[in-house]
């Protein structure tokens, strides 16, 4: 199978999924209904509920929940040979992570926007509360972590690249202001500026190395391990219009836009596979486990991930008009995020295996291999930096989406901006990540605290809060990620993330089995738990003795952190049993455990669309 094959079965599949098991799941399996009145309505404060244009919050979302998984996960997993990631990414993405996705921002919304471990509490019960309460803050502290040590790896000593980056951040406040405060609604013209100034920053990066501002934007690894959670925490603070949500909307147009070009510049080029089907399938250079479980906790984003069950019940929730419009952004977001994964698998596997190894390897674990390096020296030269021995793999995805787009005719001399237009892209998936989790955890972490310990820190509005807990998160994650390399998180990350992905579904069958018209249904979330925690929990294990024959602090760490976490979703698990069995032996749907709560700020009007 060539590359263009690729790309056209797997639109193919995507498209059929969304047509039909989407419409399955929101007609039959949800009954989503326009005549509720949504929270972003019904708790509208001007901050965190806002309702917003589908479109912009299709943005948002898609932005948040791409970050570095889709992009990152199949180029690591390209070591096991293009075969098990294809087929991960397919199935994974249309039968666990849409369903996954899509369940979890229904249940938030018929909750009032409220997390993901409120709706544990409320429909399981009290420990599942506590324990999906700690496990998620766990896991999206290592996950946030796992993310930024890819930015990092890409953007050290790269001038161009960190002030392109930099630069959307002021891009992102000016746009926010513009659409949502000087002219309100004003979607299309404030969109078209924002890709502008956007490519703007790209181009002009081009002068930094040289220049005066060249030191300014030359920033070593420490550097920017501090620079990102400082980002993260004002992320966390800002209201929700000014940095996340434009900042989100204009990446999003930079990341579907690139990924359809992308497509075409694979069909116009139709670049060879020089990867194997498989290789490496006991375990290789970079991911040091078998392709089972390996496989399927690299990947993650491209097919399932935990992490997006906090976007599904974090900001977008709050900021959905119509129950209706959870479908195309929920379920259609994950798909295209598949998409992502498969474009990105692609790029990997066209560059000749040497060169592949020699970027995502440190040297002197290429040397073991004995590749040949095919391209390499000249791939460096035209993107003007050295890319050998930067593992994580954000640079040979960079440069093997660099080398298609300059393999069009007449691009050749253009290889370097391509490069760090894929570096600036790559970031923008992460940085948008970052922002919304960072400002999740606050969520989760006021929540934690406000319900056990201290109750006013339960106000999403009271500064004091927001200003104490957006630092426990930032420094927390920023302290991993300080002290951690790809070896030691990456792996830490790919099962944390996968375990919160099995809470989320345990907790998404127990929302089915409520609502349901018929129990059968939970099969469609039951199925992809049954085989995420068996095969999660085997990474764990796994990753546990791996951690702990390190011998340092750090894997002291990550391993009894991983116990904990394993422990934590057991407990989870046992105890959803319990209600399933409840469940079952109910003849009828008994509805889930909400309330109709009018907030301070909302209205009573209805939002049935015209």
């Amino acid at each position: 199978m060539n590359s263009v094959m690729l790309l056209i079965v797997s639109a193919c599949f995507f498209a059929l999924a969304y047509r039909y098991y989407s419409a399955f799941i929101a007609a039959k399996v949800l009954v989503l209904n326009d005549a509720n009145i949504t929270p972003a309505f019904r708790c509208n404060d001007g901050r965190e509920f806002v309702p917003t244009n589908k479109w912009v919050l299709f943005g948002h979302h898609f932005a948040a929940i791409a970050g570095a998984g889709p992009l990152v996960g199949p180029v690591l997993a390209a070591q096991y040979g293009w075969g098990p990631g294809f087929v991960w990414i397919l199935l994974g993405a249309v039968f666990a992570g849409a369903v996954h996705d899509f369940i979890i921002l229904f249940a938030s919304v018929r909750h009032n926007g409220q997390s993901l471990a409120v709706i544990a509490r409320r429909e399981v019960g009290p420990v599942t509360g506590i324990t999906t309460s700690l496990a998620i803050f766990f896991i999206i502290i290592v996950a946030l972590a796992g993310l930024a040590i890819v930015v990092v790896n890409a953007l050290f000593k790269n001038p161009w690249g960190v002030y392109t980056l930099a630069m959307t951040i002021p891009i992102a406040i000016i746009v926010g202001l513009y659409m949502f405060k000087i002219v309100p609604g004003s979607i299309r013209s404030g969109s078209i500026a924002g890709f502008i100034l956007v490519l703007l920053a790209v181009f002009t990066g081009h002068y930094i190395p040289g220049s005066a501002w060249s030191n300014v934007f030359t920033l070593n690894k420490q550097q920017l391990s501090i620079l990102l959670p400082i980002y993260g925490f004002l992320a966390a603070v800002l209201p929700v219009w000014l940095l996340l949500a434009p900042r989100d909307y204009l990446s999003s147009y930079m990341k579907i836009g690139t990924i359809t070009a992308l497509a075409v510049g694979i069909l116009i080029v139709q670049p060879t596979i020089n990867a194997p089907v498989t290789n490496f399938l006991n375990g290789g250079p970079i991911i040091p486990g078998p392709w089972w479980p390996y496989v399927f906790i690299t990947i993650a984003c491209g097919a399932i991930s935990g992490f997006h069950s906090l976007i599904s019940s974090g900001t977008t929730p709050k900021m959905l008009e119509y129950e209706s419009q959870a479908r195309m952004i929920a379920y259609g977001g994950m798909l295209v995020e598949g998409f992502v994964g498969v474009m990105a698998l692609i790029s990997a596997v066209v560059l000749m295996p040497g060169d592949y190894f020699a970027i995502n390897t440190v040297p002197p674990v290429f040397a073991k291999l004995n590749l040949p390096i095919v391209e390499l020296k000249q791939l460096s030269q035209l993107v003007g930096i050295d890319v050998a021995g930067r593992p994580g793999g954000a640079v040979s995805l960079a440069v093997g989406m660099a080398h298609i787009f300059s393999s069009i005719g007449g691009m050749k001399h253009l290889m370097n901006y391509w490069y760090q237009f894929a570096i600036m892209f790559e970031a923008l998936f992460i940085l948008t990540t970052i922002d919304a989790g960072t400002r999740v955890a606050r969520y989760i972490l006021q929540d934690i605290i406000g319900s056990y310990m201290y109750e006013p820190l339960k106000q999403t509005s009271w500064w004091p809060g927001i200003l104490i807990t957006s630092a426990v998160v930032s420094c927390s994650w920023g302290y991993l990620l300080y002290s951690g390399d790809v070896a030691s998180i990456w792996p830490l990350f790919g099962v944390a993330n996968q375990l919160l992905a099995v809470v989320a579904l345990a907790i998404g069958t127990t929302i089915i089995l409520k609502v349901g018209a018929k129990k059968s249904y939970a099969w469609i979330s039951f199925a992809p738990l049954v085989f995420l925690t068996i095969t999660v929990i085997t990474a764990g294990i796994l990753n546990v003795g791996m951690f702990y024959k390190r011998g340092d602090s750090l894997g002291d760490i990550n391993g009894t952190v991983s116990i904990v976490l394993i422990a934590l979703v057991a407990v989870t698990l046992l105890d959803s049993v319990r209600v399933w069995i409840k469940l079952l032996k109910t003849p009828k749907p008994v509805g889930l455990n909400t309330e109709i709560i009018l907030c301070k700020y909302g209205t009573t009007k209805p939002n049935i669309p015209s």
